[in-house]
């Protein structure tokens, strides 16, 4: 009687492991890229739809007060409990834009409103993700923000001559005299470092401390300033009213920012197409030539804005 030999299992030669490595490899630098487009193209879409429910916002704000359109923040005055305003769930020191806006929508933007001033920049916009950009999860400081406003042409309520007896420099704007489909809102924002050159910028303070060599990407974020300034018009940062210290909009999705419109339709843009001119070091002109408020001033037409000291 013949035993069965017993068969020893064949086992991979080295060239065979090192053949199915090489195509796990293959297979992942196909799939990898693919993924991370999918992933970037999921929060430029979870991004535009957050900037298309802030613009429903602005709309119901302006249907419940009269066609005024947004101020982008109140003015100080001398007397603070002036400077107190009334939100959703609290009272707030000087809310900027989004603040209100929330307060009429119905999603507020901060969970705990301070009308304390030494809260006015660094409470947190953690009320509501609507304000939140996906890629800028940290850009959170009510200062160093992620979003700016179309401030200078929608509701600039600083003072002229910086003196609350002169007036507002652009308020009221009533928003059935503004072109909305070809009138930006708001934009993925850089801050006032767009006035820098690219290899200047440093990273954003969520904490919304003061970066006092004002180079901080996000710093002054909300308020979005035109592409084309005069040398009498507000900026982002008005302690520091200098074309080096403009802000613009952040090409932070695939080389473009998200805007939206007055209308409440979102669009994908290079600053560039949106109106704005850049230097060979990537900085931000504030007065270059070929710069146009087409897209913000409310009129589909190259305007200044409002003057500081007419």
């Amino acid at each position: 009687m013949t035993m069965p030999r017993h068969v020893r299992p064949r086992a991979f030669t080295l060239i065979e492991l090192l053949v199915v490595i090489a195509i796990i490899a293959l297979l992942l630098g196909i799939l990898l890229p693919a993924l991370a487009s999918a992933r970037a193209s999921a929060k430029n879409l979870i991004c535009a739809s957050r900037m298309r429910q802030i613009a429903i916002g602005w709309q119901i704000y302006a249907v419940d007060n009269d066609d005024i359109s947004v101020p982008a923040q109140p003015g100080r005055y001398a007397d603070d409990a002036r400077n107190v305003y009334a939100l959703g769930n609290g009272d707030q020191y000087r809310p900027r834009w989004f603040a209100v806006i929330g307060a009429a929508a119905g999603f507020d933007a901060y969970a705990n409103p301070s009308p304390d001033p030494a809260d006015e920049h660094n409470i947190q916009v953690d009320g509501s993700e609507v304000f939140l950009c996906p890629n800028a999860p940290d850009w959170t400081s009510t200062r160093n923000y992620a979003y700016g406003y179309n401030h200078q042409f929608l509701g600039n309520t600083r003072f002229i001559n910086d003196n609350p007896d002169d007036g507002f420099i652009n308020f009221p704007v009533r928003t059935s005299s503004l072109h909305t489909s070809r009138t930006v809102l708001a934009a993925d924002s850089l801050g006032t470092a767009a006035g820098k050159p690219e290899s200047q910028r440093t990273p954003n303070r969520p904490d919304g401390s003061r970066d006092p060599s004002l180079t901080a990407e996000g710093g002054h974020g909300y308020a979005l300033d035109p592409p084309r300034l005069t040398i009498n018009t507000d900026y982002a940062d008005r302690r520091n009213r200098a074309p080096e210290h403009r802000s613009a909009p952040h090409s932070r999705h695939s080389g473009k920012a998200n805007v939206s419109y007055c209308d409440g339709h979102v669009e994908s843009k290079t600053i560039e197409q949106l109106g704005y001119q850049r230097a060979p070091s990537g900085a931000v002109d504030a007065q270059g030539d070929q710069a146009t408020n087409r897209e913000f001033s409310g009129l589909a037409t190259d305007e200044d804005p409002s003057p500081v000291y007419p």
